[in-house]
């Protein structure tokens, strides 16, 4: 039902509420919800408003730190750089909930997700020295609280 009533919102906002439209919103609104319960199935995950926002700060916070460390090392002379690659042993599973993490870890200054190896998500990461495992763990974790709550 949730899904139906947000395409049907979807439908009103795109395309108005005109009364000869009707009989298509419908087709289109049940054939998008269909579709829709077809390739995502229903979740069992409970989402947690606190914790979504604590993922909010979170990543704000890893984003302002992470931006100056990368632009103290792009204006130092020195460049102070160790390039290199890290697998991270994620625990979510193959597929959307993995890919959810990577997004949310590819949009951090300084980690890229590169690759999968041995089941394992490779980062390359401006700086190898740094605890790039340990924040891609604390990120997963806020993740997990915040969407995946099964």
């Amino acid at each position: 039902m949730f899904r139906a009533a947000s395409f049907l919102c979807l439908w009103l906002v795109l395309a108005g509420a005109n009364p000869g439209d009707i009989p298509a919103a419908a087709v289109a609104i049940a054939a998008a919800t269909w579709t829709s319960l077809h390739l995502l199935e229903p979740s069992s995950s409970r989402r947690s408003l606190v914790a979504i926002a604590r993922l909010a700060l979170l990543f704000l916070y890893h984003s302002v730190v992470a931006g100056i460390d990368v632009a103290g090392r792009a204006l130092n002379p020195r460049l102070p750089l160790h390039p290199g690659f890290v697998a991270y042993p994620s625990r979510l599973s193959r597929g959307v909930r993995q890919n959810v993490f990577t997004t949310l870890t590819s949009l951090l200054p300084g980690t890229v997700p590169a690759g999968e190896e041995n089941g394992h998500i490779v980062y390359h990461c401006l700086d190898v020295t740094q605890p790039v495992l340990d924040d891609l763990a604390a990120e997963e974790a806020a993740l997990v609280r915040a969407l995946y709550n099964d």
